[in-house]
C-alpha cells in the first residue's frame, strides 16, 4: 500500500489497525456516529427465529400459525377465563343431571345454555395447551379448535335467545303454553339447535377455512372475512331480537301490574325485574357487540391485540350466564346447596323430600319439625 503525501510510511499500518479495532469494537461508544452503530447491532430475527418481530417476550414455545408470535399475556388470560367458564357450568350441569326434580323445559334449556358454555371454556384451555405445546401449531389443531369454538359460541347465543323466547311466551301465553311446552318438543328443539350449531362449527374443519388463502382471512383466523361478516350480522341481529323481547316482556309485565295495581309489591317487584333485565342486556351487549362490530369492519392488519381486548368481555360472558340464569334461580339453589353439602342435609334425598320444605324444615323449631327428622 502506497501512503498518502501527508502520511509517513509508519503512521498509515498503525491507522489502519485503530480504525478497524474501532469499527469491530463491542458496542459503541458516546463519539461513535450512528452508521457504525446501525453496523454493530443485532440482525433482525428471521422468519424462523422463536422471537416475535415486534420485540415482545412470548410465553413458552408455542406460536400461532403463520404468526410467528408465541403465546402471549392475552392467551394465558384467555385460559384462566376459561377455566373459570369451564368450572362453573361443569358444576350447574352436575346439579342440573344429579336432580330428578329438575327435568322441566325450563331446566333443560338451562343445560343447554351451560353445556354450550362448558365446551367454551374447555375450548379456550385447549386452545392454549396446544399453542403451548405444539411447536409449529398443525392445520388440523387449528381448525378443529375452530370448529369446537365456533360450535360452543353459536350454541350459547342461541341458547339465550331460546330461554328468552320461553320467557315470554310463558308471559305473554300464559294458559296455553304452559300445556303445549312439553319435554319431547323441548328435547326436539334443543336437538335440532345443537345439529344446527354442529354443521356450522364443522365448516373449518371440511375447508371453509383462509390457511390455504391469507389475503381473505379476516381477524378471526381462521375464518374468511365473508365468514366473520356473518357472523357478526347473525350476532348483531339475535341481540336486536332479544332485546326486542325482553321489551314486550316489560310491557307485558308492566301491563298486568296495572290491572292488579293495588298489590303494592308485585309493581315493587316488577320494577325490580325491569332492572334485573335491563343489566342482562347491558352486560350482554358490553361482551359480545364490540367484538362483533369490529370483525365486521376490521381489517387483518390491526393489531392482534385488539382481537384479543374484545375477544376477552366475550369469554367472560360464559361466566355470567350460569350465574343469571342458573344460580339464581330458587330450585338449582336448594340442589346446589344439598349437592355441595349433603353430609349437613342428609334426611334431603331426591324425589323423598320435595325441594320446597326444605329450608323450613330446616330452620323450623324442633317441636314444628315433622316426626322422623332427626332419625332420618
Amino acid at each position: 500500500m502506497v501512503p498518502s503525501p501527508t502520511q509517513t510510511p509508519l503512521q498509515s499500518p498503525l491507522a489502519l489497525l485503530l480504525h478497524a479495532s474501532a469499527s469491530s469494537g463491542p458496542s459503541p461508544g458516546p463519539g461513535t456516529s450512528s452508521t457504525t452503530a446501525e453496523e454493530t447491532s443485532p440482525p433482525p430475527p428471521t422468519e424462523s427465529s422463536p422471537w416475535p418481530p415486534n420485540g415482545s417476550w412470548p410465553v413458552g414455545r408455542g406460536r400461532s400459525l403463520g404468526s410467528g408470535e408465541g403465546v402471549s399475556p392475552w392467551d394465558i388470560a384467555l385460559c384462566a377465563a376459561g377455566s373459570v367458564v369451564a368450572c362453573q357450568n361443569a358444576l350447574l350441569l352436575a346439579v342440573l343431571c344429579c336432580t330428578r326434580s329438575l327435568r322441566a323445559p325450563t331446566f333443560l334449556l338451562i343445560g343447554s345454555l351451560a353445556l354450550a358454555d362448558f365446551l367454551a371454556g374447555a375450548g379456550l384451555v385447549a386452545n392454549f395447551v396446544v399453542r403451548s405445546v405444539m411447536d409449529p401449531v398443525s392445520d388440523a389443531a387449528v381448525l378443529g379448535l375452530a370448529g369446537v369454538l365456533l360450535t360452543a359460541f353459536s350454541a350459547s347465543a342461541c341458547s339465550l335467545l331460546a330461554i328468552t323466547v320461553d320467557r315470554y311466551l310463558s308471559l305473554y301465553s300464559a294458559l296455553t303454553y304452559q300445556a303445549e311446552r312439553t319435554l319431547p318438543f323441548t328435547c326436539g328443539f334443543l336437538a335440532a339447535l345443537w345439529l344446527t350449531c354442529l354443521g356450522l362449527g364443522s365448516l373449518p374443519p371440511l375447508g371453509w377455512h383462509c390457511l390455504d388463502d391469507p389475503d381473505t382471512c379476516s381477524v378471526l383466523k381462521p375464518l374468511t372475512k365473508d365468514q366473520a361478516a356473518g357472523l357478526s350480522v347473525s350476532y348483531l341481529f339475535l341481540f336486536s331480537f332479544i332485546l326486542h323481547l325482553y321489551l314486550q316482556i316489560c310491557r307485558v309485565a308492566f301491563r298486568h301490574a296495572q290491572q292488579i295495581a293495588s298489590i303494592f309489591c308485585l309493581v315493587a317487584g316488577t320494577r325490580k325485574g325491569v332492572s334485573t333485565l335491563s343489566l342482562i342486556l347491558a352486560t350482554f351487549a358490553f361482551c359480545w357487540v364490540p367484538l362483533a362490530i369490529y370483525a365486521l369492519v376490521a381489517d387483518p392488519s390491526y393489531p392482534q391485540v385488539y382481537t384479543y381486548y374484545l375477544a376477552l368481555p366475550a369469554a367472560c360472558h360464559s361466566a355470567v350466564n350460569p350465574v343469571v340464569y342458573g344460580f339464581r334461580n330458587p330450585e338449582i339453589q336448594r340442589s346446589l346447596s344439598v349437592f355441595l353439602f349433603p353430609t349437613c342435609l342428609p334426611q334431603f334425598q331426591m324425589g323423598i323430600l320435595p325441594p320446597q320444605h326444605l329450608w323450613s324444615a330446616v330452620s323450623a323449631p324442633a317441636s314444628m319439625r315433622a316426626p322422623g327428622w332427626e332419625k332420618s
